[in-house]
């Protein structure tokens, strides 16, 4: 036995070991053993066929048979009515019954072949059966042929048969199920007999050609099955053809962007949702793709931008410590400098991160946008001036009114940086207009230059992460190209939308559209060209 404390121990160490064991896989292999989808469906239409198919033959066989056993019925019952109809006025023309007559009778009324007769009289007698063997009913019958040479020895011949036919056995149905009785009726109303009629070898009163159509029918509904169960695979087949296929390019071309070709696209157009879907997943390829690019020029561009300041920090410091350079205020400002220009990169990323997170507060209150613009234009007026461009507010509103509900910090910032970006690409001695305006819905904020315009192509993607028309511009700016993104995120947090005019060489007008009363969703960017 081991010591309760070193059984611990191992415990302990056990439950440690499996905390931090961990697993990781590579991706699946792209063939799979399951039944394919397109497989399935078939496999699903047949089976919907079999079973409606199961499904009517049971309501046939519950509900036809029942109807066809008293469609059946209700025949043998007419041709037992005929029959006793003709036996009455036999009775009433001879005052008797005659063998004779009886077994014409027979002959005559029973159109199949396979319908038992029997005439039984009001006393209960069998007079005749077709159950009663054939040799002595045919002797009998012979027999008063040759003897009848009057009415009376006839009636003396049947008054015997009769006798004789008591001593034969009748084995004829007796129950109703399997027999049709009706009463023999005279003229005046007398019951002066019955008539039996069924049908042999059957208990249910079907006759062969009953019994043939009824198997024929039968044999129709599963020919009918075999071949809707054909047809409902094939459809199947078809149809899952016809859905897989798309699927098919689908995760074909997500294949290949997984593998790094991430010009892949699936080509898919058209109304339906498969082929919807097929263009949405190429839109996402697109902007995936796009990301990217972005991506990797953001590397490069955060590297050349982080570099510089960088870079002229270490080597003012580096000169300092040589004692190439006093430690004095002035270099020590340059140090400053650049670490101010370095701090407002990063906050600039760190800001745009926040708005696309939604992690920025969003601090509504009650502002006269008038009053907040024409205050932003004051405070840029003079880095207007260093630049030798000439900055001017317009109040378009006649005095209606422009209070709404925003976040003043966010709009501030919004608005600095659309006059930013106007002073970054306006050339010396050009003019910047900051206007605010209404229309029927919202409060417009613009802010038009006289700069280097925008190429009609590039409109769509000015509002994108670290784009810039002008990289080299931008960099000797001090900007990472994330100005705009940020104003984008900024007016749809306000529920509105910016909308952006540009010619080239004649300039460019931002539009920043916030409602007058918050929306439910905010809408995308929009673009006038």
């Amino acid at each position: 036995m081991l010591p309760a404390r070193l059984v611990t121990e191992q415990k302990n160490k056990q439950d440690s070991e499996a905390s931090s064991r961990a697993s990781w896989n590579t991706p699946r292999s792209d063939s799979r053993g399951r039944m394919s989808y397109g497989t399935r469906m078939a496999l699903s239409f047949a089976l919907t066929s079999l079973m409606t198919v199961l499904i009517m033959v049971c309501v046939v066989s519950v509900v036809w048979s029942g109807v066809f056993s008293e469609y059946t019925r209700s025949n043998v019952t007419e041709i037992a009515q005929l029959t006793a109809q003709k036996l009455a006025n036999m009775y009433e023309s001879s005052g008797s019954w005659s063998l004779s007559d009886l077994a014409s009778l027979a002959d005559s009324t029973i159109s199949s072949s396979d319908i038992g007769l029997q005439v039984v009289d009001v006393d209960g007698t069998i007079l005749y059966d077709d159950t009663w063997p054939a040799a002595p009913v045919a002797a009998e019958l012979k027999r008063l042929k040759e003897s009848a040479g009057s009415q009376e020895e006839s009636d003396e011949g049947d008054k015997e048969w009769s006798k004789q036919a008591h001593s034969l056995v009748s084995t004829a149905p007796i129950d109703s199920e399997g027999a049709v009785t009706e009463p023999i009726v005279t003229s005046d109303g007398r019951i002066v007999g019955k008539v039996n009629l069924w049908v042999m070898g059957s208990d249910v009163l079907l006759t062969k050609a009953d019994t043939m159509f009824r198997d024929r029918t039968f044999n129709a509904m599963i020919i009918a099955a075999f071949v809707a169960v054909a047809i409902a695979l094939l459809i199947g087949l078809l149809v899952s053809r016809m859905l897989t296929n798309p699927i098919r390019r689908i995760t074909s071309t997500a294949k290949q962007i997984r593998d790094g070709d991430l010009s892949a696209r699936t080509e898919l157009r058209g109304d339906d949702e498969i082929d919807q879907l097929g263009e949405t997943f190429d839109e996402m390829a697109t902007s995936l793709e796009k990301d990217l690019k972005h991506e990797r020029r953001l590397t490069s561009d955060v590297a050349h931008e982080l570099r510089t300041p960088l870079m002229a920090m270490l080597a003012t410091v580096e000169a300092m410590q040589d004692g190439v350079y006093p430690t004095d205020s002035e270099h020590l400002e340059t140090v400053a400098s650049e670490t101010r220009r370095l701090a407002r990169l990063v906050q600039q990323m760190l800001e745009l991160s926040r708005m696309e997170n939604r992690t920025a507060p969003l601090n509504l209150e009650k502002v006269d946008i008038v009053a907040l613009a024409r205050n932003v234009v004051n405070a840029q007026e003079q880095l207007f001036v260093q630049r030798d461009l000439r900055l001017r507010f317009a109040d378009e509103t006649a005095g209606r009114g422009a209070t709404i509900e925003v976040d003043p910090d966010m709009i501030t910032q919004a608005i600095i940086n659309l006059l930013s970006n106007a002073m970054r690409y306006t050339p010396e001695g050009g003019w910047v207009v900051a206007t605010v305006a209404l229309d029927r819905k919202n409060v417009l904020i613009s802010v038009a230059d006289t700069g280097i315009g925008i190429a009609k192509e590039d409109l769509s993607r000015i509002f994108g992460r670290f784009w810039r028309a002008d990289a080299s511009r931008a960099r000797e700016a001090g900007g990472l190209g994330v100005g705009l993104a940020v104003t984008k995120q900024i007016v749809e947090r306000h529920h509105g939308f910016i909308s952006v005019e540009s010619e080239l060489g004649k300039g460019t007008t931002f539009t920043i559209h916030l409602p007058r009363e918050h929306a439910l969703e905010a809408p995308s960017t929009t673009m006038k060209h």
